[in-house]
């Protein structure tokens, strides 16, 4: 009995190595290959720009950061769920799983999908845009091709998140080295008296770190698979401090790149950066970018699957969604059911999305839940000093990101109001209605155990424990 308990746990295979390429491999996505041209838009000139590039790093670093110390004092998987129900309890715990699994990550992996669509087909369409149709029918092919992969093997998810970095990394140092070349050879208009025409409306600087922090989304990747990762109090904040500097860098050399070689016109202007790059500076090779960038895009989707099919998990095992959600396959070890669920609702956002929308009312509802997420931090520096805490951050860091996701939040609000922003601020409280008779009243809860057994018999799956 106890060789069945210890089979159905989730294993401990994320050494540091595959820990950073998760972290790097979901940050390094569709963003940096979409979001330079919104940025740019936004705060209205190329200095401007390259600012918000470095501020969106250096904020993502700072909350990583601050994870970290979460991370190693709770050493469970969940991410922001698990941080909720421990230190503020069950409703705001559900809160935040109810707007995860039915906005966040859905909207996540959607427009992740929508982008390696775009660039997927691109090389089909030349002269013109696709259509929407063929665009949606990659997307949702692309999603299931993925959720396949995490749901048959973790080795196989990892071996796919190492692989698609490696190709990501590729395709930006072909970007950076380009760059550098085009700077050599004496295009630098483009950063001569490069801040004329910023931007200074506070929803527009807002607006301008939504793209830009869309391109960062995955920072906190390791949170949500602390209980797979191999000595978590070492190598999560060793995985954070390489990763997250590592990709701020080649962001900034691949919008320097950018601007070396289109005009800021040129650059707002393209739906797809990397391609317009490549067929200006590599020529007939220019479609390898296209490539390139599907790989980079679908190697963080593979990223976004697998940590947000943990969420589930670990919300079902504390009995805030189906305990079907909680179960594992029996041979595979993989949490598959979670991964049917994450595939269901984001084939289902992909019907009437669009990637502008999606980024902007993701980042709203994400950084709302970081503030939220980094204030239970300082209650448990000041509540629970006695916590072990192998790793710690400057009580001022918190306190800083703390900031700067209210500001997030509320910019783009204050500045200039828009009804969205108040469905989202709806939908989240509403869930307060679903925990109240499902949750702790246990209505229809017949119904539910008796749907549990046939899909625990139809899918093979049995419960999992929880790794220690």
């Amino acid at each position: 009995m106890e060789g069945e308990k210890e089979k159905l746990c989730l294993k401990r295979e994320v050494g540091l190595i595959g820990a950073v390429s998760f972290i790097a491999g979901t940050m390094i996505g569709s963003g940096i290959f979409i979001s330079p041209q919104s940025v740019l838009v936004n705060i209205g000139s190329p200095g401007a720009s390259l600012l918000v590039w470095v501020a969106c790093g250096l904020l993502a670093t700072l909350g990583s950061l601050c994870y970290a110390e979460l991370g190693t004092v709770i050493l469970e998987s969940g991410g922001e769920y698990i941080y909720f129900l421990r230190i503020f309890g069950k409703v705001m715990a559900f809160m935040f799983v109810y707007s995860f699994v039915i906005v966040m990550r859905p909207a996540s992996a959607t427009g992740i999908a929508l982008s390696f669509a775009e660039y997927a087909v691109a090389p089909f369409y030349h002269d013109c845009m696709a259509p929407e149709l063929v665009v949606k029918c990659v997307a949702a092919a692309g999603i299931l091709v993925l959720a396949i992969v995490n749901s048959l093997n973790v080795r196989l998810a990892m071996f796919f998140q190492v692989f698609s970095m490696w190709i990501k990394l590729f395709a930006l140092a072909v970007i950076i080295i380009g760059g550098v070349m085009l700077l050599f050879e004496g295009n630098t208009k483009n950063f001569e008296d490069s801040f004329k025409g910023t931007n200074v409306e506070i929803s527009s600087i807002g607006i301008s770190l939504y793209q830009g922090l869309w391109s960062y989304d995955g920072w906190n990747t390791l949170n949500y698979l602390t209980e797979e990762l191999k000595h978590p109090e070492v190598n999560l904040p060793r995985a954070v401090m390489i990763a997250i500097p590592m990709v701020t860098l080649l962001y900034l050399l691949v919008n320097v790149s950018y601007l070396a070689a289109m005009t800021p016109n040129e650059l707002m202007s393209s739906s797809a950066v990397a391609v317009t790059w490549g067929n200006k500076v590599l020529g007939s090779w220019g479609w390898v970018m296209s490539i390139a960038a599907a790989v980079s895009a679908l190697g963080s989707l593979n990223g976004t699957f697998f940590s947000g099919g943990r969420v589930c998990f670990v919300a079902a095992r504390e009995g805030h969604l189906p305990d079907i959600l909680a179960m594992a396959h029996v041979k595979r070890l993989t949490p598959s059911p979670a991964l049917i669920f994450t595939t269901a609702i984001s084939l289902l956002v992909l019907i009437p999305g669009d990637i502008q929308s999606i980024v902007n009312f993701f980042s709203f509802t994400a950084w709302f839940f970081y503030a939220i997420t980094l204030s239970g931090l300082l209650y448990l520096r000041i509540k629970k000093p006695e916590l072990p805490r192998p790793y710690r951050v400057p009580i001022v860091i918190p306190v800083l990101v703390i900031m700067a996701a209210i500001f997030l939040v509320l910019a783009p609000i204050i500045d200039n109001p828009a009804i969205e922003y108040l469905y989202v601020t709806l939908f989240i409280f509403s869930s307060i209605l679903i925990y109240v008779p499902f949750i702790h009243y246990k209505f229809c809860t017949g119904l539910l155990e008796k749907l549990t057994l046939f899909l625990q018999l139809f899918l093979k799956v049995a419960p999992a424990n929880k790794n220690q």
